[in-house]
């Protein structure tokens, strides 16, 4: 049994480079945690596009290929049908999946392709200096609004989850947070069961996870988790928001 503060098999000895306070780092160890459990580390592909999440190259000791900004879900696409068994995970920011990726996140879902997308969303572009990004929520101050997102100009936040979830093809959606101990556990699970759904070959499973990004919310760690609760989690309901057998419509 792996000891509670052993280093997952499925992560590499270097330190997480991440700003105090940010959520990339507790989720990368979810995922290796999951892949060691699932004993997957040998079939698995770690998808790494644009921002913050490009970095996932340098922490997971599985295969790895990088993607343009918002491209991943073609990648995986790509990958997983020239090699079905292999264990494809398409690990996106927020500005990457809802923004460029729109178009491709939408169709790879509607097709039912069988890859497994864990999406950070933290409601802003972090690696590029803190812009507003698709998720950035009405009234929120950014780089490129600097007195808050105004919707009659930017339009209002997109709700990828409750998007995803209108179409038939997808099995597994699912939002979670990373703002306590309960719900920390919750997102652990939720990626381990869309990792074995894959592995089973049960189609699309999508994780989302609220987090944090202390840098560009101008705010200390602690107060990060507060305007979390407080801001994020209201606009973004956790919950799941499909669990469908393949090919049932809910």
């Amino acid at each position: 049994m792996q000891k509670v503060f052993e280093r997952p098999k499925s992560l590499t000895d270097k330190p997480f480079h991440y700003c105090p306070g940010c959520g990339h780092g507790i989720v990368h160890r979810m995922i290796a945690e999951a892949i060691d459990e699932l004993k997957l580390a040998e079939r698995t592909i770690v998808i790494s596009p644009v921002g913050c999440s490009v970095f996932a190259y340098w922490y997971f000791a599985t295969d790895n290929i990088q993607a343009a900004h918002g491209r991943a879900p073609a990648v995986a696409t790509g990958l997983k049908r020239a090699n079905p068994e292999s264990i494809v995970i398409s690990y996106q920011g927020d500005g990457d999946l809802a923004s460029s990726g729109t178009a491709e996140i939408i169709h790879a879902a509607a097709r039912g392709e069988n890859f497994t997308v864990v999406f950070i969303n933290n409601a802003i572009y972090g690696m590029t200096g803190g812009q507003m990004a698709p998720t950035t929520l009405v009234g929120q101050a950014s780089a490129t609004s600097p007195y808050g997102r105004d919707p009659k100009f930017a339009g209002h936040p997109l709700h990828v989850s409750e998007m995803l979830a209108t179409l038939k093809a997808p099995r597994y959606i699912e939002r979670t947070a990373l703002n306590n101990v309960a719900n920390l556990a919750r997102t652990k699970r939720a990626i381990k069961k869309a990792l074995d759904l894959q592995q089973k070959g049960e189609g699309f499973t999508f994780v989302e996870v609220l987090a944090m990004c202390p840098t560009n919310w101008g705010v200390d760690p602690s107060e990060a988790v507060d305007w979390l609760e407080s801001s994020l989690m209201p606009e973004y309901p956790l919950g799941v928001y499909r669990d469908a057998a393949p090919g049932e419509v809910k």
